[in-house]
Order: C-alpha cells, then structure tokens, then sequence
C-alpha cells in the first residue's frame, strides 16, 4: 500500500498536527499541492520535500549532479527557455565517469549502479510532470534514460553551466572572424539574457562572451586597450587585473564599435571622451554596465564596470569590522547629527559601507536623502539623487536642495570643493547627520584635506564626529590555501615577528579551480575608525598635522589599517603579502 506525501512526510520529519491542519485550510481555500504549502510556510525545506517525493515516486533524489563530464551537445536541439519552465536538465553519464566521492552524497544514488552504458539521466525538480519529459526525450532521441529529482537551484544552475559552456571559446571566436576575413556590426539591441542570444554575427557573440566570461569570474571592470600593433583585453577581479584575450589588432574597431551600440553610444566620434550605459541579463543576474571610452594615440580605450544588481546590499557585521569596531561605527551612525567620512582610494569599497550603514539606520521615522555619483544601489524608503553636470547638478547644489528637503540624514557622495564641504559642516552644525567621503590615505589625513580644501579647523573640530578609513584586501580561498611558516623578511615588511605568530596558523595562496587559481576568493575590509575625542579637537585646534593627530589618535587607542590587517592574517582570512600590498606607504 503507497502511502500519501502527507503521511511520508509526517513519519519522516514528524510534523506537527496544527501544521498538517493549517496546510489543509489553506490548500481548501487557495489551493496547490500540500508540498507547496508546507515548503512555503517553512515549515518543511525544499530537501526535505524532495525526499519525501523520492520515497513516493520510487524516483532517487540527488542534491547534486555530476557535471564534471557534463555533455552539452544538447544545447544545440533545445532552447534554455524550455528547459528552465519545467526545471529540467539532461545529463548524459557513460559508465563509470562519476566519482566515488559524489557516490556518497545523496539520497538514492546506488541506483547508478544499474544504469546502461550511456543511459541519459534527467534530472527534474517536478516528478509529476511526465509530458514535458516526454517531449524532451523525443526531441534529443532518447531511447533509455532515469529520472530522478533534485533542487530547483541544483538543476537551474547546471542549464546556465551546459548553455555557457555550449558558448564558442573567445578564441575560437577571433579564429571565426579571422577567417571570414570581415566582421558585421550590428544596431539591433543587446538582448534581454546574453546566454539566450542567438545571433551569428562573430563580433556580437565575442562581445557577449567576453562579459559574461567576466560576470562569471566575478569581474568588476573589463578593460579594451589599443596599443601600437596589438589590442588587449583584460579585467579586474578582487583588485586585481588578469588578461583575459589578446585579439588581433584588427578587431579592434567592430569590437569597440559594438560596444558603443549596445551602449547607445555616438560610433561615429572617436576624437572625443564618451559615457554610455546599459542594462544585460545573464542567467538570474542583473548587471548594470558603466561603459567609458576615451581616445588615445592607438584607438579609443574602453572600460566597462560591471555592478551586479542582484547581489544584495551588506549588512555592518558583512563587511570585516571587529566587534569592537562594529560598536564604534553603530554608536556613530546613531548620533543625531555631525560628519561622518569614510576614506580611502577609489575601488576601496567606501559607497559599500556607507549603504550598509544606512540599511541600518534606515527606518519609517527618519527621512534619508542621498546625493550620488553614481546611484550605484537602490534603497527601498530612501530618496537617491544622481549628479548631473549638463544640467549642473553638482554635490553643492544638490546638497543646498537637501537641506531645505527637511532631512534627517544626508549622505554626500563625495566632498570635492570647499563649498560642498562648507554646506556639510553647516548642515552637521545645524542639526543634520551627514555621511560623506573623501580620497585620502587614513582617517587623519582627512582633517588635513579639509583644511587644504578651506574648512576652518574650529569648524571640523565642531563638525566632524568620526573618520573610517579602509581598504579591500582579497580573501584566501578555503579550497585550497596552504598553511606555511613565513620568513623574517615578510614579517617585517607589515611590522610582526616570529614570536608573535607562534601561537597561529598562517597561510599563503595556492590556486585552484574554484578560484580561478588565484588562490582569493572575495574580498573583505579592514578598517581604521577615528572616534574624535575631546583630546583630538583640541589638538585639532592647535596642530592639523596629520602625522601628530594619527600618532595621539592611537594612543587613545585607535587601531590602524595595518594592524587589523595583521589580525586578518593571523585570523587565516589573507596573507602578509595582500596587506602589506594595500597598506604600504
């Protein structure tokens, strides 16, 4: 006798009798299945619905799937639309490609042992849906093949992997071109996912290829660089640039060309600088792209950052503060008003952690209006402004408007001239807390800034509340770092000895695939917070040197750049040398 999912899933994860009544109520009055009900109120996971269906349906339930031997020939006969409405994926295993190691993982897979040489698998998220099996059995020729379950996110993940791999190589791309000996550019616009793009014109897939090549790698900025009698492209992941293709010199024009079109871009001026946008999807992922282009004596150089709207905003315990630290900056962002500035280079993760402080303050009783450049995230409840010179709407104009808004809280994307830094401070002296930033090496050299900019030292010493100061250093990859003893040398170069790492373990980079072998997976911050006492506001007074204010800042007991950074190392988060690259003077 077969039992029902209702009672499979009762026996097997011993599910309350008010959960099993409310979950009939609501099926009675909205309908759906009892799965979808209990796995929506959370009272079940996907996991364990799946398990229960496996027993049900006699059908394995595997949470991964092979995809090191991953046949995708079957890109070619079935559009990805098809396959992501049903969530399905074909998976063609010929005896014995799978490894012990994934024999072990799920629920049901002993049954590969009875699999026939080049039985095809497919992997379903539905068990009831025979039909679109079916159809998708016929359209590749199926004659033998299983199914067997697994999660949405398992089976939609390896339909993106089987169509980006089924994606020509970028040098089999370049090869194309070269022998067609001429390229197409095209005026239509950039379709809505990149991997759904069919077009056949070669400069269209490369151009496609190359940013979701990037996207994939987690890039942040793609670089297009002419040069006398070679053309590169490289991009930028976790800080660092890697070579990504060296195309012939002569595909230099349709590919910048292409470009400028997806961008909306004027192809035909190339004496002057140009900024274009453009909005591509790639799978599940949003990604908004910032394209600059500027000429120079070779052709037009062109860069593309890349900002991944679907990755969420972080929170304050995201970004690497210490709890200490963490207490500072949450005791700061709640003073009713005065400046807080957040320093450092560009790329150093700044606008980052100003969003993840308003998050955190952000609530239906205080009104929040931000001034940007550009309005890189938007925040549900608070109001975004975006600079625009044509118009002149600089920060100082903007921020003359905010003012008269009302404001509770204003964050200024970044103060560039004494008259935004004086509309700043009278805005913090008058009752309003302002966020903003500034590009200057540490929290004390801030102060220093402002003075060059005009700001009278009485009025920073009333104004300013507190200084972050920060840098991104990449994260050693789990997979693969190497714990080793670090020489003398090394040690020195971020100010540590012997002694004082006896007790930890350090590590140094490997490389692997899950890396991309760079051994860094990630960045994270490392941070130094001036909290301006009463000492520092007189000293401030007297002496604006940045020195003299960084030196008494410490013994009130300010943790520098360079000394959270050696806690980060001796924490096995990075290496010596990722600090002493990003701290050096």
């Amino acid at each position: 006798m077969h039992k029902t999912l209702l009672q499979i899933l009762e026996s097997k994860f011993e599910i309350s009798s008010e959960d099993v009544e409310s979950a009939l109520e609501f099926k009675a009055d909205k309908g759906g299945t009892i799965g979808e009900i209990l796995m929506r109120k959370k009272i079940i996971t996907e996991t364990q619905l799946l398990e229960a269906l496996s027993i049900q349906h006699e059908m394995p339930f595997w949470p991964e799937l092979p995809l090191e031997n991953l046949d995708n020939d079957f890109t070619r006969h079935v559009p990805i639309q098809f396959l992501k409405k049903f969530i399905m994926v074909p998976l063609e295993t010929a005896q014995p490609t799978l490894s012990d190691d994934f024999r072990e993982q799920g629920t049901g897979t002993g049954d590969l042992d009875k699999l026939l040489p080049g039985e095809v698998i497919i992997a379903v998220n539905n068990p009831a849906l025979f039909q679109p099996v079916d159809d998708l059995a016929r359209l590749l020729g199926i004659r033998n093949c299983k199914t067997v379950l697994s999660t949405r996110k398992t089976i939609l993940s390896a339909i993106n992997i089987a169509y980006d791999l089924s994606q020509d190589s970028a040098q089999q791309l370049v090869q194309d071109m070269e022998e067609n000996g001429a390229t197409i550019i095209s005026d239509i616009d950039s379709t809505a996912d990149l991997l759904d793009d069919t077009s056949d014109a070669p400069v269209i897939k490369l151009v496609n290829h190359i940013i979701s090549q990037s996207v994939k790698a987690r890039a942040s900025d793609i670089h297009f660089e002419p040069y006398q009698d070679s053309f590169k492209v490289r991009y930028r992941v976790d800080g660092i640039l890697y070579d990504l293709l060296t195309p012939p010199k002569w595909i230099q024009a349709s590919l910048i060309s292409r470009i400028k079109v997806m961008a909306k871009m004027n192809i035909a001026e190339k004496r002057l600088p140009q900024d274009g946008r453009l909005d591509i999807r790639i799978g599940n992922q949003q990604i908004d792209v910032r394209v600059s282009t500027i000429p120079t004596s070779f052709g037009e150089r062109v860069v593309l950052r890349l900002l991944n709207k679907s990755s969420s905003l972080l929170y304050m315990t995201d970004l690497g503060l210490v709890p200490e630290k963490l207490n500072l900056l949450e005791k700061l962002a709640k003073s009713p008003n005065g400046i807080i500035l957040v320093t450092g280079p560009t790329g150093s993760g700044k606008t980052t952690t100003l969003y993840a402080v308003l998050s955190s303050i952000n609530k239906p009783d205080i009104n929040i209006i931000t001034i940007e450049d550009p309005v890189e995230y938007q925040i549900q409840g608070i109001s975004q402004i975006q600079v625009n010179s044509k118009i002149d709407l600089t920060f100082a104009r903007g921020l003359r408007s905010i003012v008269r808004q009302d404001p509770d809280v204003i964050l200024v994307g970044e103060i560039r001239d004494r008259e935004t830094a004086d509309i700043a401070v009278q805005s913090a002296l008058t009752g309003h807390l302002v966020f903003s930033t500034l590009h200057t090496n540490d929290s004390a050299s801030a102060i220093t800034r402002l003075v060059d900019i005009g700001v009278e030292p009485f009025l920073i010493s009333s104004s300013v509340i507190g200084i972050v100061a920060q840098r991104l250093v990449r994260v050693l990859c789990p997979h693969c770092r190497k714990s080793y003893t670090p020489n003398e040398t090394a040690l020195n170069s971020i100010g540590i000895t012997l002694d004082q790492i006896k007790d930890y373990t350090i590590y140094k980079a490997a490389g692997c695939v899950k890396c991309f072998n760079t051994g860094y997976s990630g960045r994270i911050g490392i941070f130094e917070i001036m909290d301006m006492s009463e000492s520092l506001k007189h000293l401030i007074l007297k002496n604006f040197d940045a020195g003299r204010i960084k030196h008494e800042a410490s013994k009130l007991g300010m943790t520098t750049l360079r000394r959270d950074g050696i806690q980060k190392v001796l924490q096995g988060v990075t290496t010596i040398e990722e600090i002493f690259r990003v701290t050096q003077q």
